[in-house]
């Protein structure tokens, strides 16, 4: 089967590898399409995700495609559904690592539930936090929408996390698909008044269509003259970002951020920030509430009010899986889809 192995890091491969054979939790998923995920899979090719560094590795962690094969022991899956986050963590090829392992032709998935009500949840019987939310996705849902959802899932989970209400004045840093969804969700949701920062007009512009107040540049003065902002979200993790939002944030608010940050070590200065305020960080996905959002997400997809559409901007054959990254280096795409 075919996988798409980052040999170094700037160094992206499509190369032949073993098809997996399923374990007794396990299901055999032929994948479909994937998407990328702009900031990870990005910083795992750049060679500037922390803590993966074995390279060469395989990539990928936002699948989906078909069941074609069962475990004798799996309870939740059979041959014929469509699921969600099929990856891959161990290879017959020596030497090659995970980077999830998504994007390959082939991929596993485990049947959660019935580990746990085998008590055996754990590292022993090749259990994984992540296969918590290695889900079935109802047959009405297309497999665009399908592969967006390991994003909007966890996008949704962290406004759980974040507890960011209704009432909330939010201002987000950063129009990529992260950024896009706290402000698609936020008017689904209710949110008062959202806006958005980002340096390229066309996100701007996308972010008013997907439902926020106000767009910014980020040296628009116009950011400052809305006053304190009760939520300011970080959608690119960055430590400037944060002590910006150090002297815009409200009495008693919250700097949240989102996704993986670079520095191990920052500097933060609170001088210009109010004495109470919060800063939160949502690193990596909270599992049970990337679940629990499933049901949300479906029934919006369902009532057409959120769609793949609105965010996939460039789809690419496998075979250039290359140019897809070049795009997204270049600051063109927003979400990016390839076709297996």
């Amino acid at each position: 089967m075919r996988g798409v192995v980052v040999v170094e890091p700037n160094k992206v491969e499509i190369q032949e590898l073993a098809k997996p054979v399923p374990g007794p939790y396990q299901a055999l998923v032929k994948t479909d399409i994937c998407a990328v995920c702009n900031s990870t899979d990005a910083k795992v090719v750049t060679g500037h995700f922390p803590g993966l560094t074995a390279y060469p590795l395989v990539l990928g962690h936002e699948a989906t495609g078909i069941v074609e094969a069962v475990g004798e022991k799996v309870r939740q899956f059979k041959p014929g559904d469509r699921l969600l986050s099929g990856m891959l963590f161990e290879f017959a090829e020596k030497g090659l690592s995970s980077g999830w392992g998504g994007f390959c032709d082939y991929t596993l998935a485990n049947d959660h539930d019935a580990m746990v009500a085998d008590h055996a949840a754990d590292a022993e019987h090749g259990w994984f936090e992540c296969h918590e939310v290695q889900n079935v996705i109802p047959s009405d849902i297309p497999a665009e929408e399908t592969a967006l959802m390991c994003t909007w899932r966890e996008v949704l989970g962290a406004i759980e996390q974040f507890r960011i209400t209704h009432s909330k004045r939010v201002l987000i840093y950063g129009g990529g698909p992260v950024g896009m969804s706290f402000v698609k969700f936020g008017r689904l949701l209710g949110w008062e008044w959202i806006g958005l920062i980002d340096c390229l007009e066309w996100k701007r512009q996308k972010a008013m269509e997907m439902g926020a107040s106000a767009v910014f540049a980020p040296d628009d003065p116009a950011i400052r003259e809305q006053g304190k902002y009760s939520v300011i979200v970080d959608a690119v993790g960055s430590p400037k970002i944060i002590n910006e939002a150090l002297s815009m944030i409200a009495m008693e608010g919250s700097i949240c951020v989102y996704g993986v940050l670079a520095d191990n070590v920052f500097s933060l200065d609170k001088s210009t920030a109010p004495y109470n305020f919060n800063l939160l960080f949502h690193q990596w996905p909270t599992r049970r509430l990337e679940r629990e959002s499933t049901g949300t997400l479906v029934q919006w997809i369902r009532d057409k009010k959120l769609s793949a559409g609105e965010f996939v901007t460039h789809r690419y054959p496998l075979e250039q899986i290359n140019e897809a990254f070049a795009a997204i280096k270049s600051g063109k795409t927003l979400k990016c889809l390839i076709d297996f």
